[in-house]
């Protein structure tokens, strides 16, 4: 298992959940949700993907070498209860569900980058390595994005700081078109997903509706009302309703 990760909890809490991250995000990132998770027992991991924070640099950022690269932490039977993709971190859960062991999950997709017209994809190109190669203060994320706690900010801005322009180019050079769709037909009898969808009305909105296939068992989807791209900043309880949790007799 990389030693590039966070870890929250007990391991021998009696539920795993894996958080994967989105680009030029870190691990991090999901401090509030991990949180959350731990309080509903959970032993929650985050790892870094490969060319963020302290990974070593390579040359395949491809979706499929990513997810390539975590499978490690599926080593000797190791599963989880939970796994949760936020944007990049979509399709790369999406590309782990062949190598689950055969117990059931829940998956989360966080507005998950599955679909991006050419276009699109050229300007998200352009955004992110302008972020990273001119970095903002917490306090410029926090003006833009009021809803975010300062801790979120702070975390977006070291994401940016620890990812480099080399990585974001690859990425989106080695996917075109961005697409990947196709990787719901993993889905297996014992994997539930549940597709979390920013407000349409957002300016950042990844996630469409008409990109997540209707006729996939065990899949639903929903958009989460007044919120952008980082629904886990903005909105986490939202993440939390869609896991299957014990609930106390009444």
């Amino acid at each position: 298992m990389s030693t590039s990760a966070y870890q929250w909890g007990s391991p021998i809490a009696p539920r795993r959940a894996l958080l994967i991250h989105g680009l030029t995000m870190s691990s991090n990132s999901w401090e509030s949700v991990a949180q959350l998770l731990v309080a509903e027992g959970f032993f929650v991991v985050a790892p870094n993907l490969l060319g963020h924070a302290w990974r070593q640099r390579g040359s395949d950022y491809s979706v499929s070498s990513i997810a390539e690269d975590l499978r490690s932490y599926f080593v000797m039977g190791t599963s989880y209860d939970v796994i949760i993709g936020h944007s990049l971190g979509g399709p790369v859960a999406l590309s782990l569900l062949p190598f689950l062991p055969k117990k059931e999950v829940t998956v989360i997709l966080v507005d998950p980058a599955i679909e991006v017209p050419h276009e699109l994809a050229e300007m998200f190109q352009e955004l992110f390595v302008k972020e990273v190669v001119t970095l903002r203060t917490p306090d410029e994320h926090m003006a833009e994005n009021p809803a975010w706690s300062r801790s979120s900010c702070v975390q977006r801005m070291m994401g940016l700081s620890m990812c480099d322009s080399t990585t974001i180019k690859s990425l989106f050079q080695r996917h075109k078109p961005w697409s990947f769709g196709h990787l719901f037909k993993n889905v297996t009898p014992n994997v539930k997903i549940s597709v979390l969808l920013s407000d349409p009305k957002s300016p950042d909105t990844v996630c469409r509706l008409e990109h997540i296939p209707r006729d996939v068992k065990r899949l639903d989807a929903r958009v989460i009302p007044d919120t952008g791209h980082w629904i886990q900043s903005e909105c986490p309880n939202a993440i939390m309703d869609a896991i299957p949790l014990p609930r106390a007799n009444l």
